[in-house]
């Protein structure tokens, strides 16, 4: 691996772990049950709920989530977040892009340049400046373990 590789994938290493908040704990819990004992997903969660989502993501996985936290959500204007929880189909999309199959925990994530959602749309993985992007969103903190997979936290909700 050349020394600029191994510094990048190294100081993403840094930034994840910095960044990372979750504790042993939590890896007794499965995703949604993480989430909804956070204090940062109470959108997300609302949106899962709406979607119809929480059985799956409560299956037995593995799952990664790109999780937008509950300041993601706020940068939606009211309007366009209200219709969205009162459809289900589109919502379920759109939270289906933030959901990749299997666990993978952000020292691998750092070695990827995209990764394929649970709906069949790919994810465009990047690090710039030390920071890991994924479609555009900021990833903010790492490798939430859970019981069926593992949650990082992004900024900004994934559209398209």
């Amino acid at each position: 691996m050349n020394l600029i590789k191994r510094a990048t994938i190294s100081l993403a290493s840094v930034v994840f772990a910095a960044t990372a908040f979750a504790g042993a704990h939590m890896a007794s819990k499965d995703i949604v049950e993480t989430a909804i004992e956070s204090d940062d997903f109470n959108t997300l969660v609302a949106a899962v709920q709406a979607a119809g989502l929480v059985e799956t993501l409560q299956g037995d996985g593995p799952f990664t989530v790109f999780a937008p936290n509950d300041a993601a959500f706020d940068k939606i204007p009211s309007a366009t977040l209200n219709s969205l929880l009162e459809d289900p189909e589109a919502l379920g999309a759109i939270l289906g892009l933030h959901v990749v199959a299997g666990k993978v925990m952000a020292e691998d994530v750092v070695g990827l340049s995209s990764a394929e959602t649970i709906t069949g749309e790919t994810l465009t993985i990047e690090v710039m400046g030390g920071k890991v992007m994924v479609n555009g969103a900021t990833v903010i903190a790492t490798d939430i373990e859970t019981s069926n997979g593992v949650i990082h936290v992004i900024d900004t909700v994934i559209t398209e």
